[in-house]
């Protein structure tokens, strides 16, 4: 995901990595083109509004569709498969590290995807307005030779961000702002995030959270449909998938990799959970 070279389209200031496409600047060589169609972890975030058209990613085993004015967004340890073709396609892409994320003076909650949809759709206004600043973005990285300025840089990424966060949750009450419930989904999924091959207690985690395990079963309930249980295993079972799909692993080493002691129960609990061994995955 990154560029060996640094072409127009990239700043690179100390943390400072941004990286910006568009249409009119499709093109890239034959042998490239083959890479980037093959199954990848991404390095990064990754930004797509789509403009006019239609096109369909897949993101951990999930095909996206995206239409006219609508915009994919993917984070880090993704598995994550471009189209092989785009088409009669208008788009922007932009790509940004966690250290560039890290300078923005706010957090985006919207970035660990909390309502479990990595689509956004937008209302005419915020259309309008969330392809502007992508357009002053892309004018920005393609000035020329003179490196843009970080901090102008900054600015427009974050008035981009905002939009995003605000389009994400704009069906959520209350509106534009955070209730404490999902405020603790958030920090839930967060510690799901940061711990999962530790494989915490629900108790243990309910009480870093200062919750109730009945508190947080609610809670995870309402946003993700299931149980925290049922939550953890599930996002133990992408991250086994996503292993597997883009390095394949033996089991002992996926095992081991996941936090389970005993290959052979591991491979029992992923058959159990998905439905499919893991030799059967792989051959699929």
């Amino acid at each position: 995901m990154q560029d060996r070279n640094e072409k127009p389209g990239t700043v690179k200031e100390d943390k400072l990595k941004i990286k910006i496409v568009s249409d009119s600047n499709p093109y890239l060589p034959a042998d490239i083109r083959q890479k980037l169609l093959q199954p990848r972890r991404l390095t990064s975030y990754f930004l797509m509004l789509v403009d006019s058209g239609a096109v369909t990613y897949n993101v951990d085993l999930q095909d996206m569709t995206l239409t006219d004015g609508q915009l994919l967004f993917a984070m880090p340890n993704q598995v994550f498969v471009p189209p092989a073709k785009t088409a009669d396609l208008k788009y922007f892409k932009v790509l940004f590290d966690e250290s560039t994320l890290a300078l923005l003076p706010q957090q985006f909650p919207f970035l660990v995807n909390p309502l479990n949809t990595q689509t956004i759709i937008f209302d005419n206004a915020a259309r309008e307005r969330v392809s502007k600043v992508f357009e002053i973005l892309h004018q920005l990285l393609h000035a020329g030779e003179q490196p843009a300025d970080t901090e102008i840089v900054l600015a427009y990424l974050n008035a981009l961000l905002t939009e995003l966060n605000s389009a994400y949750f704009q069906n959520t009450e209350p509106a534009n702002m955070l209730n404490t419930n999902l405020s603790k989904f958030i920090a839930f999924k967060l510690m799901v995030e940061t711990h999962l091959t530790e494989q915490p207690s629900v108790n243990a985690i309910a009480e870093k959270l200062a919750l109730t395990t009945n508190s947080l079963y609610r809670i995870v309930k309402e946003y993700s449909g299931v149980s925290p249980k049922d939550f953890f295993t599930n996002r133990l079972m992408i991250e086994a998938r996503r292993k597997l799909q883009y390095a394949p692993l033996s089991v002992k080493e996926l095992a081991y990799e996941l936090g389970f002691n005993d290959p052979d129960y591991f491979s029992r609990f992923f058959k159990k959970c998905t439905g499919q061994s893991i030799s059967e995955f792989i051959k699929k």
